[in-house]
């Protein structure tokens, strides 16, 4: 038998007959059984009847490329079985219309039937489909079948909605137009770096395979520090070359991405990033400059600890001038506040959010800020133990507060110091100071839990970033706030006033989580935030990447810049972790003290397990 669909393009207003949803092959549909001859019918030509037949049946649809004159076309096909009743008979076709919801198109399709026999040729149901549906990607198309005469109620009506999936899509991304937006395109991307001693310049070659339908390309460069692009034209050429030249200080860090923005003829402004990262950066300047470098390093180091130490032993003559200057608007301080800021050094870009929250803390909240990284010249005299033990002494005799900001590292850190594996990140490796945690939180976690009271220590953590299952199982009696949406309680708490009064509610302007943006200095840490947000979405497995094997440790080592001697200093993060997860099974003694100049720092071995 031959079939015959009834075809009415159904165009919405101002749609014109070049509509992009169409059919490719109408009369191909034509030769499936059970179905009379073809001619074009209005689907506004519809009967109704009071006996309605029995609805059709949904069969799963399909996606994937046709092609016609036009070449290769993203496409569906509908199909949908008939009812084994005795209904069947009764039925003069099938009507379906298919709606582009994001474009308003549409178009109606009439199938009449010729069938004699309740079932096919097979003994089966009667299944008819509708193939080589144009469609266009990410699009969602709302399509309904029902069967002729059509009934006053639409309960006989099947109604589902279709996404097509983007160009990635393995199903239509050989289609003409993914190709033409990128679909296919593998650059294959090579990246190189060598150094002229002479000049002393270091040079990042970036290497990628051009694209068919691509003549432009940028290309970018960027870290922590800055960010660089060239424009560059594909010609006649089948691959490309890139090649960025920076002086030995510009990379302190060898930590960069590099990225190629195309423009292909579709997508334009808008198509796909490809990205590629270099982690390790073997070329450094020669030993010479590197010891030269330090030397005026730790020659500047000192004579900042001469003023610093000055400036300590001079009382407290400006501090009301000072706070005054500094006090966030809306709220008046009777005296400025300081907070010891503890935090772990689980990635570049958190350590980067870690100082731009000091940096909003000093400017917009005129707090004082005591962080490790902006205390060096003192920190390397007095070594870690003896600095982070002089300034909880300092806030246990005062109304200043210690703060700790929980990551992954923190957690990961306490789990080892309660027996877990231990943890080696890569920016503690890269510190002078080395794992300041560590040591802090053996020091501190005995004091919070034999305290009267808890308001010296706030528990805090970047929500975007973070989550409350990096908080150590200690500090869980404690408050724990979400940075930046609880920001303002938890300034209340440094100031030792309470937010909600009896018959009012105090406020701080410019702290809530809506607007501390709009300084100059919460603008920066929101974009830190953001940066670091995004970098988790792009590599999910950060963390694991961050922390280093033993066979890692030693590879880092010769690449890190030499830091100046502190043999008087405690021992690195490394020995710490060890000295604490050994302490319960390698010495008789019921406490140890770790080695070296800082032997107040002790660990109960009995006693700091239960903490775990």
């Amino acid at each position: 038998m031959s079939h015959l669909p009834f075809f009415c393009f159904c165009l919405t207003a101002g749609l014109t007959a070049s509509s992009f949803l169409r059919i490719l092959n109408p009369h191909q549909d034509c030769r499936q059984p059970g179905l009379a001859n073809c001619k074009i019918n209005n689907c506004s030509d519809k009967h109704k009847v009071s006996q309605a037949p029995s609805g059709p049946i949904w069969n799963p649809e399909h996606v994937g490329v046709m092609t016609d004159e036009r070449g290769s076309v993203p496409s569906m096909n509908v199909t949908w079985s008939l009812e084994l009743d005795g209904g069947v008979l009764d039925m003069s076709g099938s009507e379906i219309n298919i709606w582009d919801e994001k474009s308003n198109q549409s178009v109606c399709v009439q199938f009449s039937f010729n069938i004699t026999e309740q079932n096919n040729q097979n003994h089966m149901r009667w299944k008819f489909s509708l193939d080589g549906v144009v469609v266009e990607p990410e699009h969602t198309y709302a399509v309904s079948v029902v069967n002729l005469p059509e009934p006053k109620s639409s309960d006989l009506t099947i109604r589902k909605k279709i996404f097509i999936p983007g160009c990635g899509d393995s199903r239509i991304q050989t289609a003409q137009m993914c190709v033409e937006n990128g679909s296919l395109w593998k650059p294959h991307m090579t990246k190189a770096m060598y150094m002229d001693e002479e000049k002393k310049k270091l040079f990042v070659v970036l290497g990628f395979e051009a694209a068919e339908y691509s003549e432009r390309y940028q290309v970018s460069i960027q870290s922590q520090t800055f960010h660089y692009s060239h424009n560059v034209s594909k010609g006649n050429r089948t691959s490309l070359n890139v090649t960025f030249v920076f002086g030995f200080w510009q990379l302190p860090k060898c930590d960069m991405l590099l990225s190629i923005q195309p423009f292909f003829i579709r997508c334009k402004n808008n198509c796909q990033r490809h990205e590629t990262t270099i982690k390790e950066c073997p070329y450094y300047p020669q030993r010479t400059v590197i010891i030269k470098a330090s030397v005026g390093l730790f020659v500047i180091e000192l004579f900042f600890f001469y003023f610093l130490w000055r400036a300590c032993h001079k009382g407290s003559l400006n501090t009301s001038s000072s706070a005054a200057r500094h006090q966030p608007e809306g709220f008046q301080m009777q005296e400025r506040k300081r907070v010891l800021v503890l935090y772990s050094l689980d990635h570049p870009l958190y350590k980067n959010i870690v100082l731009k929250l000091c940096g909003f803390l000093a400017a917009k909240c005129g707090t004082e800020v005591v962080l490790d990284l902006l205390d060096s010249a003192r920190l390397g005299a007095l070594g870690r133990i003896q600095w982070l033990d002089w300034h909880r002494e300092q806030i246990e005799n005062s109304s200043n507060k210690i703060l700790l900001l929980c990551s992954r590292g923190v957690q990961a850190k306490w789990r080892a110091m309660c027996g877990d594996k231990q943890v080696i990140l890569r920016e503690d490796v890269h510190s002078p100071a080395g794992d300041m945690l560590t040591p802090a939180l053996c020091l501190l976690v005995p004091h919070f839990i034999r305290s009267a009271s808890y308001e010296k220590y706030l528990v805090a953590y970047f929500d975007n970033v973070c989550s409350e299952e990096d908080v150590p199982s200690p500090f869980n009696i404690a408050v724990r706030y979400k940075l930046m949406k609880q920001f303002e309680e938890l300034f209340f708490r440094i100031l030792d006033t309470e937010k909600h009064e009896p018959g009012r509610m105090n406020h701080i302007e410019g702290l809530s989580e809506d607007v501390y943006h709009q300084c100059p200095s919460g603008r920066a840490l929101q974009d830190a935030i953001e940066a670091f947000h995004a970098h988790q979405l792009e590599h999910p497995h950060w963390f694991e990447e961050e922390s280093l094997e033993s066979s890692e440790l030693q590879a880092d080592e010769p690449h890190m810049t030499k830091q100046p001697d502190r043999s008087h200093s405690v021992p690195d993060s490394t020995q710490v972790i060890s000295h604490v997860t050994t302490c319960d099974t390698d010495f008789t003694a019921d406490r140890m003290a770790l080695k070296g100049p800082e032997q107040l720092f002790m660990c109960s071995s009995a006693e700091f397990r239960s903490y775990c």
